[in-house]
């Protein structure tokens, strides 16, 4: 009989390109997902992977399997969904959830929902992992997540899978964060021309935030300017403190500002971005899934 846990980590090798990204990504050591997909090549008498470069790619064979297997996965997830919802309704939610989420919505809402969900169900287990929007949408879709939050920056596209269900949460809004001694900590809005010689410190170059701060500048020549580079907006405020940069930074998990820091809105259209979250659509009766949405929901209501 086919190991299913084991196909799941070949999917997962597949997705990553090799062993060591995949056991991170499933939270697993190199070595016991190397086991696993050699129990799977001794079950179906196949070889499954071969090297390619410093990663590893399907043979044919592998590629039956993964896709294959796609359905029965899916069959099989719906059958789980299925059965919790068919169980008593007493109010009662258990079993295991797994969830992945951005940095500033970790920082900013989960810590209410995660007290909610453990007092209305105890019996509820929540993994919760930090990670990107491109990363969280491939964690649901593959089935290595249940639940995702992401973030979706104006024309920003988010590739969104046929089978994923996006349930929109609330927007969120980011405003220039300056020094108090600089010259537009005065002004009520800034546009892009305003800040067009300033220099910034953002997110990575392949984040969508950074990709945000570059549409706002479309049209105007050599902007944004960044000179510092860090995914913590923590950290992009103590750099405003310097005086030396400016930064764009969500109000979503944004402490108080203090004395020496000003925000200011953008011009329209604001610097806003949808908060969304993803599930595969076979677990749309999933007692865990609906619990949770629901704690997301209350704690997103204006």
């Amino acid at each position: 009989m086919i190991d299913l846990d084991a196909v799941q980590s070949l999917r997962t090798v597949a997705r990553e390109g090799s062993v060591s990204a995949a056991a991170a990504a499933l939270g697993f050591t190199p070595s016991a997902v190397s086991q696993q997909i050699k129990r799977l090549e001794r079950e179906t008498g196949l070889a499954l992977l071969e090297r390619v470069g410093r990663g590893v790619a399907l043979t044919d064979a592998g590629t039956q399997l993964v896709v294959g297997s796609t359905a029965i996965l899916a069959d099989l997830e719906r059958l789980r969904a299925d059965l919790h919802a068919a169980a008593p309704d007493d109010g009662t939610v258990a079993g295991e959830l797994r969830i992945a989420a951005f940095s500033t919505v970790v920082r900013g809402l989960f810590g209410s929902v995660l007290v909610d969900l453990a007092r209305a169900h105890p019996g509820l287990r929540v993994l919760l992992r930090e990670s990107e929007p491109w990363e969280t949408v491939a964690l649901v879709a593959s089935g290595q997540r249940d639940l995702g939050i992401v973030h979706q920056w104006g024309g920003v596209t988010l590739a969104i899978p046929d089978h994923v269900v996006v349930t929109p949460l609330f927007t969120d809004v980011a405003d220039v964060i300056v020094h108090r001694g600089h010259p537009l900590a005065s002004r009520s809005v800034l546009r892009p021309a305003d800040l067009a010689q300033e220099q910034w410190v953002a997110t990575f170059d392949t984040s969508i935030c950074r990709q945000w701060l570059r549409r706002l500048f479309d049209g105007v020549r050599n902007a944004p300017r960044v000179v510092y580079e860090s995914m913590e907006f923590d950290n992009h405020l103590e750099l405003v403190r310097t005086g030396a940069v400016i930064a764009l930074v969500p109000r979503l998990g944004r402490g108080d500002l203090g004395p020496d820091l000003v925000a200011i809105p953008t011009a329209e259209p604001a610097s806003t971005r949808d908060i969304v979250a993803v599930h595969r659509r076979s677990q749309a009766d999933s007692p865990a899934v609906r619990a949770a949405l629901g704690a997301l929901l209350a704690h997103s209501a204006p």
